[in-house]
């Protein structure tokens, strides 16, 4: 904690000295310390090669601010579709209005200020449905937000973002509708432009873009995350917990564990200096027999005694595992993975001696890569390092428990010894399987997010299309009642109808796709273990697109082809 006036500069300036006060070995490696600021390190702190790379959790919450953004604007283009495609409604009103001698200026204030009105209803019910749903919201995030309904300066930022949202809406149909000629609309000779490509047009392809980019990348996520969660762990995680080492379990460990094993309990105990889910030290400056002097690779290390290999299956491709009865010696063995084998290039790895913090360890064994850190990337080379290790301590008890009994009943039993050896502290016993699930909790959470995004963005979208289509036909009952009666059929006629709304979802599509495999493929560079991008993911996106378009628009294309033409032409 710096003082008040202390200089943050200066402060970082001196901590790098402190490494001078290290062994020279220490002072000879790469390596520095830094300081960083707290109020940073839960939205920034992510690191390549010690430099803040801009990947904490500030760019996922930015990303669903960014979606948010684009839910709202799709809401408001839904305003200014069906408010310009009534526009003949009012063009009487305007023009009468204009004649009357309204500027053009009053106009626009009019119809800006009906959609500032709609803004703030509109807000008031969304406050009431974020009071009823932030416990859920809450729930899915794990999370404890809440709104500060007596804090001036949210209801200053509220009430300016609904002034803000109900102007976005309400600005083009306000231009558009004040720019209609008086002497035009009230001879009847008002025609709304035909082009290919209009501002309505524009706004529906806007729409089904976003929301087929959602559709993409909701997909891919999910694949993303079923493809780590499929990987091999390399160890079983199945009845296996762990217990940190707190009060007299240190003390009474070797009573404890025999305990355990000769009532049945467990399998097979062990005791390391993290759970098998963590990496608690890890480093680089090791040395052994036939190193490149540039190697520059760092190790994981990880402290265990002996029956590590029973207890957490590990798959032994060489050697053995920890045996303190039968090799005393083995308290400066090691145990290496696959990955620290391919680094050491050892033909016969048994035996070989690595240097390591000042212990020269012998290894006994060699075991196929398992996943201690991320489950996104490469196992990285491990040392299992024998109990005489001088610079990390067995923290953790870890336990195979008999997979004969149930867990409740292994779990009760396990409590009682624990607080007969413990009394003074809780039993907290924690599962490796649940623990290497909360691996998955950040993308799990992308994943669910970006579903209720992209089905709240594609229900948006068809509420908007769906409004649209009914204008549109009702524009057209006595197109269709002619098309009837010279023998068209309902098929035909919701074809008809349903063809320029379906042209407009393909554009969305041809202009959704490159945008969201760029933006996947950006998304899964940050994973070394990833999955390719496939064509499918799009074929279904655009299939989905579609389907779901020409549900909502069949539906009123439907209901105006099937009505008696002699009844459409006499109201006509």
């Amino acid at each position: 904690m710096l003082k008040p006036n202390a200089s943050y500069a200066a402060a970082a300036a001196k901590i790098k000295e402190l490494k001078q006060q290290y062994t020279d070995e220490a002072k000879t490696m790469k390596w520095e310390l830094f300081m960083y600021p707290l109020d940073r390190w839960r939205l920034h702190s992510s690191f390549t090669n010690g430099v803040e790379d801009n990947k904490g959790r500030s760019t996922f919450i930015n990303l669903f601010g960014i979606i948010a953004g684009f839910i709202l604007l799709i809401a408001c283009i839904n305003f200014m579709n069906l408010s310009t495609a009534r526009s003949e409604k009012r063009a009487k009103e305007v023009g009468i209005r204009k004649v009357a001698g309204a500027q053009r200026g009053s106009l626009i204030v009019q119809f800006i200020a009906e959609s500032v009105f709609l803004s703030v209803l509109a807000g008031l019910v969304a406050i009431l449905i974020v009071w009823i749903t932030l416990p859920g919201f809450n729930q899915l995030t794990n999370k404890e937000l809440s709104i500060s309904y007596n804090n001036l300066n949210t209801w200053a930022a509220l009430i300016g973002f609904i002034l803000f949202t109900g102007f976005l809406a309400g600005s083009y149909p306000a231009f558009f509708l004040s720019s209609f000629k008086p002497v035009k609309v009230l001879k009847g000779t008002f025609k709304k432009a035909n082009a290919l490509l209009t501002p309505r047009k524009i706004l529906v392809v806007l729409q089904f873009t976003f929301a087929i980019i959602l559709i993409i990348c909701t997909i891919i996520i999910k694949q993303q995350i079923d493809y780590a969660r499929e990987r091999n762990t390399g160890y079983n995680k199945n009845n296996l917990i762990y217990h940190f080492m707190t009060g007299d379990v240190t003390k009474n460990y070797p009573l404890i564990k025999n305990e355990l094993i000769a009532s049945g309990i467990a399998e097979s105990v062990t005791k390391t200096n993290s759970p098998l889910t963590e990496r608690w030290s890890d480093g680089w400056g090791q040395a052994w027999e036939g190193k490149d002097p540039n190697d520059r690779t760092s190790f994981d290390r990880y402290l265990a005694d002996e029956g590590l290999g029973a207890t957490a299956g590990l798959k032994f491709i060489q050697g053995r595992d920890f045996d303190l009865k039968n090799f005393p010696t083995d308290s400066t063995g090691l145990i290496i993975n696959e990955s620290s084998l391919k680094v050491m290039k050892f033909k016969d790895p048994i035996g070989k001696i690595v240097e390591d913090l000042g212990i020269s360890w012998h290894i006994v064994g060699v075991v196929k890569d398992f996943i201690l850190t991320s489950p996104y990337e490469p196992t990285r080379p491990i040392l299992i390092c024998g109990a005489k290790s001088r610079f990390m301590t067995f923290n953790v008890v870890q336990i195979k428990l008999n997979g004969n009994h149930s867990i409740a009943k292994n779990l009760e039993r396990t409590e009682a010894i624990f607080k007969k050896y413990n009394s003074e502290y809780p039993f907290d016993p924690r599962f490796i399987d649940e623990e290497y699930a909360r691996k998955f909790e950040d993308e799990n959470l992308q994943g669910t997010l970006a579903s209720l995004f992209a089905g709240l963005t594609i229900f948006i979208s068809c509420l908007g299309l769906f409004g649209l289509a009914a204008y549109m036909t009702e524009n057209r009952v006595k197109e269709i009642g002619i098309r009837k009666v010279l023998g068209a059929s309902v098929a035909g006629i919701t074809a008809l109808l349903s063809r320029d709304f379906i042209k407009l979802v393909i554009i969305s599509f041809l202009i959704a796709a490159p945008l969201a495999w760029y933006g996947m493929y950006k998304w899964l560079a940050n994973y070394t273990y990833r999955i390719g991008i496939e064509w499918w993911v799009f074929a279904l996106a655009g299939f989905l697109s579609v389907i779901i378009a020409l549900l909502t628009v069949s539906y009123q294309s439907i209901k105006a082809a099937i009505v008696n033409p002699v009844k459409s032409l006499r109201t006509e």
